[in-house]
């Protein structure tokens, strides 16, 4: 059934309020599956290593577990054991490839012990050897030992995927990531070899691990003498922070800190640092400290009974609990009483209609 045009339209703010859905988890690639099965089993293995083994009579546990070890027993179990109940794709897997497995188990494993180059690269073809990478498992840049000369790592390296390129780890860049990016040197380099180390903080660009050996000198600082040092920004003639901050120097930098809530400007941190104090502040052993009004000799609640309160850079007047408060008094509660008694006798008779 198809809405009104307005049914329609009244839908549209309750569509827009509801959240995104949820994005779907990214599909492993057969490479991935089959590379789970193999650690699946291979820990399997691990787990079932010792199980007949007790410590007992050596000889016979020892004649009996060279037995178990490689009994169509122990395959069951593993292979019990490699997927969950609802692990739906991973049961498929296995229901598929169980004979290879089991081929393996039972006549090949002596001759081919690493599952994984096996099952994976040579039987079931979805993945590859380490170094090698796409359809037909060509070398990665930099050659299958080293790939990316071990700066980096090989696109689709050890799957059926990728194109060999390099993606370079921090400090290398080039085809085969022998190169060294800004702010790195090359401290090793050989016909194997490339080695990147970083630069001092003050180098842009450099040819050693000292602010000595900069090429060129990071932003913030600047060459002095054959050698990059820190600006302090700090001191500049017209200072970078604003009048309620005060500026802090860091390597190659600054920042501006929040002045203490006692200061009207200041130097640095905390009130013995302020330039003034605020009002009800005042300067008392080198810092900005509250006014105690209270305390004062001239009284700062002058209404009759009134107590005084002192709060952070003022204070508060207030007549006690039950007193009634006038303009010019707290009166307490017995003479409001009779005030208003007083009142009401003063108040003129109502004459008779």
């Amino acid at each position: 059934m198809r809405l009104p045009r307005r049914a329609a339209l009244g839908l549209l703010p309750l569509l827009l309020l509801l959240p995104p859905a949820p994005k779907a988890a990214k599909k492993p690639t057969p490479c991935q599956r089959c590379r789970g099965l193999v650690d699946k089993f291979n820990q399997g293995l691990v787990d079932t290593a010792k199980k007949n083994f007790g410590g007992g009579n050596t000889a016979w546990e020892e004649k009996t577990l060279s037995k178990y070890e490689s009994s169509e027993i122990r395959l069951l179990e593993i292979l019990e054991g490699l997927c969950e109940s609802s692990d739906f794709e991973c049961n498929q897997m296995l229901e598929a490839q169980e004979e290879h497995l089991e081929a393996w188990w039972l006549q090949l494993k002596n001759e081919y012990p690493d599952l994984l180059e096996w099952f994976c690269v040579k039987t079931l073809k979805v993945c590859c050897s380490p170094g090698t990478y796409g359809p037909d498992c060509l070398a990665c840049q930099g050659g299958s030992q080293r790939p990316c000369s071990g700066n980096g790592h090989c696109s689709g390296d050890g799957s059926r995927q990728g194109d060999g390129s390099c993606r370079c780890h921090v400090g290398y860049q080039g085809p085969l990531c022998t190169d060294c990016m800004d702010g790195y040197f090359s401290s090793l380099r050989n016909e194997t070899h490339s080695v990147c180390t970083a630069c001092d903080e003050s180098c842009k660009t450099c040819s050693g691990p000292t602010n000595t050996d900069c090429g060129e000198c990071e932003v913030g600082w600047v060459l002095d003498e054959g050698a990059c040092v820190d600006v302090d920004e700090c001191a500049a003639e017209t200072p970078p922070c604003s009048a309620a901050q005060f500026c802090k120097n860091a390597n190659g930098s600054y920042t501006c800190e929040e002045c203490d809530s006692s200061c009207v400007g200041c130097t640095g941190e905390g009130p013995g640092n302020c330039k003034e104090c605020i009002p009800g502040y005042a300067r008392e052993h080198g810092q900005c400290a509250d006014v105690d009004e209270c305390s004062l000799a001239e009284k700062a609640c002058v209404r009759k009974n009134e107590n005084c309160y002192n709060t952070p850079g003022s204070y508060v007047c207030v007549c006690p609990d039950g007193f009634e408060e006038t303009e010019d008094a707290c009166v307490p509660p017995a003479e409001a009483e009779a005030t208003e008694e007083e009142s009401l006798t003063q108040l003129p008779a109502h004459e008779d209609l």
